[in-house]
């Protein structure tokens, strides 16, 4: 194991990308231990990537990038703003809104805040909101997304440890919901402190608002209402969310739209490809840890040490955020989970609990330098230098942090959705 490691630390020490490092670790190993064949390489990227439910994610990917292209993030962030802008720091919350509501629809957070980022940013400078201020909300905002059902982070996770992806979805409702909350406490502090505008309700603006933003206020109760009542797997969830957006854009934009397909179906295509490259790298990887039981033995030696359940989690949680300053969110879910899961399964941890706080940690390591994607995102597309948009994000990584650590010592938090819904179900 000394052996793989060390390739794989070196290779990612060179920034080498992490489907690259882990495939080419594991086929390094494979080609000198004469007990493995090299077919087996090829075998297990394939046969990894050949699951019906690892659908789900071009699906959902495909649906986001068809809803930015209708141009109906911009009507959710009207109607965002036109429910709560009129109170102070109001169209801040117009964004946690239009956060929670797009990630709904896609489960990225970079994607949600790179949309922010064109959307809501300038406005929210042109009402007088501080740029560092309104650039953190963007950049944490998106980090919800993470956890909105449909999580693109709780479907590889799923994928990995073969955990039930739509109580997956359940149990990251309401620690999303937690975060949005605490992020809304912050807008609300800072709003006392730098007296930050409100502007003037208005009964017509919200109901035009509300007209021209419908048909993506409904998409999530189509899609996640089939995904929980059973109508839908997740990948018919994706396929569902994918019509819908198509039919949308079509009924609505008619030829503008249709001529934006192609090139959306290219984006799409591309970030599958790169995805479905990392999964196929880190099946070889899983064959090579299975194959030699490194994943028992470590388990073994974990259990030496006498940890609680609760005293494992909290030292991983720490690894994972300290991780997340060197490495993305999607890099430390494939290089980590197949590792520690059988030790957290010998230890006897809830995989839908481990499950939401990988996705926690993921969230808060999208805004921790210097690799933090939403932070590049953000910078980006507002050119508000990166600095300054960790400035704005600071307040919101305190309280992440009290959200991750109630979810650690309360499992219920997560918990408590996906067994009464299940329960529901089935009675």
């Amino acid at each position: 194991m000394g052996f793989i490691t060390s390739a794989l630390f070196f290779l990612l020490s060179i920034a080498a990308p992490i489907g690259v490092a882990l495939g080419a670790a594991a086929v390094a190993f494979i080609l000198f231990d004469p007990a493995l064949s090299t077919s087996a390489v090829f075998r297990s990227f394939f046969s990894f990537v050949n699951k019906y439910t690892l659908m789900a994610i071009p699906f959902f990917i495909f649906a986001g990038f068809l809803m930015e292209a209708t141009g109906l993030i911009d009507r959710l962030f009207k109607f965002a703003d036109a429910l709560v802008g009129w109170v102070p720091g109001g169209f801040a919350y117009a964004t946690l809104l239009s956060a929670v509501m797009f990630g709904a629809i896609s489960g990225s957070s970079t994607a949600m805040s790179a949309a922010m980022g064109l959307v809501a940013f300038p406005e929210m400078v042109k009402r007088g909101y501080p740029t560092w201020m309104a650039a953190g909300v963007v950049a944490t905002g998106g980090g919800i997304a993470i956890l909105i059902p449909p999580s693109i982070t709780l479907i590889l996770y799923g994928l990995l440890t073969d955990s039930d992806i739509v109580k997956l979805f359940m149990a990251g409702v309401t620690p999303g919901i937690m975060l949005a909350i605490s992020d809304a406490i912050i807008i609300l502090t800072v709003a006392h402190f730098i007296k930050l505008p409100a502007g003037k309700f208005s009964g017509a603006a919200l109901w035009e608002a509300t007209k021209g933003a419908i048909w993506g206020l409904v998409m999530p109760f189509v899609v996640l209402g089939g995904l929980y009542g059973g109508v839908f797997t997740p990948t018919e969830a994706g396929a569902a969310a994918c019509c819908y957006a198509l039919l949308y854009g079509l009924f609505s934009g008619r030829l503008e739209f249709a001529k934006k397909v192609m090139p959306t179906t290219i984006r799409a295509v591309n970030l599958t490809a790169i995805v479905f490259f990392l999964l196929g790298c880190v099946g070889v990887f899983q064959f090579l840890l299975a194959n030699k039981g490194w994943p028992q033995d470590i388990a073994e030696w974990v259990t030496t040490f006498g940890l609680s359940p609760l005293g494992f989690l909290g030292l991983l949680i720490v690894i994972l955020l300290l991780l997340s300053m060197f490495l993305t969110g999607v890099a430390i879910l494939v290089l980590v989970v197949p590792i520690i899961f059988p030790v957290s399964v010998s230890l006897g941890i809830d995989p839908i609990h481990l499950g939401i706080l990988f996705a926690l940690c993921v969230e808060m390591g999208a805004v921790i330098p210097p690799v933090g994607l939403n932070l590049f995102a953000v910078s980006g597309t507002t050119g508000v230098p990166v600095t300054r948009v960790m400035k704005g994000s600071f307040p919101f990584l305190c309280t992440d942090s009290v959200v991750l650590m109630l979810v650690l010592f309360f499992p219920a938090l997560a918990l408590w959705l996906p067994d009464i819904l299940i329960v529901s179900i089935f009675d």
